[in-house]
């Protein structure tokens, strides 16, 4: 295929502020058709893309002929239905995170796209960031040594706003979990490797948004031992008063090993924290150049805000895996083993007791 059509399914804030301008990097792609099942939220996805076919119903669009990718980023109660559908119809996937509602719809999920023999991937968008493919460089190049202690904090003040669909366990599954630690446990995956076991809690502080039930968690916490046998300790807050939130409050990364230590912090998104053994305490250094853009994306890097512009390179690299017949990086393989700990952290906190994690192999 020459132009490459990409349907964008779930047509709000997230896919217009991160996927649109990201696809619109990408030579030879055309957003062909847009979905949702808001008639309001369609008409100013219409009106933002140019693009006239629209549709509340996502099983006719991702059945059009010219739409060879969807990018998903809907509810999580129907990332699986949309995925599986897709990806019988061999079209590739990008898919919001968390990809699923359970391990095991997440299993389906990437077991239907490789069977289908089609790209898929998950928006573990924080991937991109320069400063944390530079801190997975360092790690794997082995400039903390030995990992001992793997350490990550998300701490936002959403306050007692309506979240919508996201404060509802039918439609979402979790909360904080879902929506922001998910990517952290991504994190421990990429720099450390598999989580041997876990015990959490989870707690639900504001049962009330916008007058409506709230049923699914607002803070987290996991400790965790690695397979490698590093420890993790892992937080996430919606209810961090007075820390903002988005890209400038807290978000922080921390490997210590037995040579050095590496921090990533995303409201620094082109500068670490670094530390070898012998130093006496952290210092800052600037992410290299060829960090700065993910390989191949044609974003000049110094334009736009640093905090903002790393998103669309995941968009770049879902077209290129396509492009070049490849496995997506993070793929839904990635998607999967973070809920496999995120439902290992709902036992845990369930039964209040040390739970193993068991990740689906395909």
């Amino acid at each position: 295929m020459s132009t490459l059509g990409v349907a964008i399914i779930g047509s709000g804030g997230i896919a217009l502020a991160n996927h649109l301008p990201g696809l619109a990097l990408c030579p030879d792609v055309k957003v062909v058709a847009v979905c949702d099942n808001d008639p309001g939220t369609l008409e100013r996805a219409k009106a933002v893309t140019g693009v006239s076919v629209g549709s509340t119903d996502w099983q006719e669009i991702i059945k059009r002929d010219d739409v060879h990718a969807v990018i998903i980023c809907t509810p999580n109660h129907v990332h699986g239905p949309i995925s599986i559908a897709t990806a019988k119809l061999g079209k590739h996937i990008l898919c919001e995170k968390p990809i699923s509602m359970s391990t095991a719809e997440a299993h389906t999920m990437w077991k239907t796209a490789e069977a289908h023999k089609v790209r898929h991937m998950t928006a573990f968008t924080y991937r991109f960031v320069p400063a944390m493919r530079y801190m997975a460089h360092l790690v794997k190049q082995g400039a903390v040594g030995t990992p001992y202690h793997f350490r990550v904090h998300r701490f936002q003040d959403w306050g007692v706003r309506p979240l919508g669909w996201r404060q509802l366990k039918q439609f979402a599954a979790t909360g904080e979990m879902g929506d922001m630690l998910s990517h952290r446990i991504d994190y421990g995956h990429m720099l450390v490797g598999p989580i041997a076991r876990l015990v959490a809690q989870t707690k639900l502080l504001v049962k009330e948004r916008g007058g409506k039930p709230a049923d699914v968690e607002d803070w987290v916490a996991v400790l965790a031992d690695f397979k490698q046998g590093a420890t993790g300790v892992m937080e996430s807050s919606k209810l961090a008063t007075g820390c903002g939130e988005g890209k400038d409050s807290p978000d922080r990364c921390e490997v210590n090993g037995s040579e050095g230590t590496v921090v990533y912090q995303l409201a620094n998104p082109n500068q670490i924290l670094r530390a070898s053994k012998d130093d006496k305490g952290l210092k800052a250094e600037q992410v290299p150049s060829e960090f700065l853009v993910f390989p191949g994306s044609p974003r000049d890097p110094a334009q736009g805000d640093p905090g903002v512009v790393f998103r669309y390179d995941q968009n770049i690299e879902f077209i290129r895996a396509i492009r070049e017949g490849r496995s997506c990086a993070p793929s839904f393989a990635e998607g999967c083993a973070a809920q496999a700990v995120m439902d290992a952290a709902l036992t845990s906190t369930a039964e209040r007791r040390w739970v193993d994690v068991v990740y689906p192999t395909v």
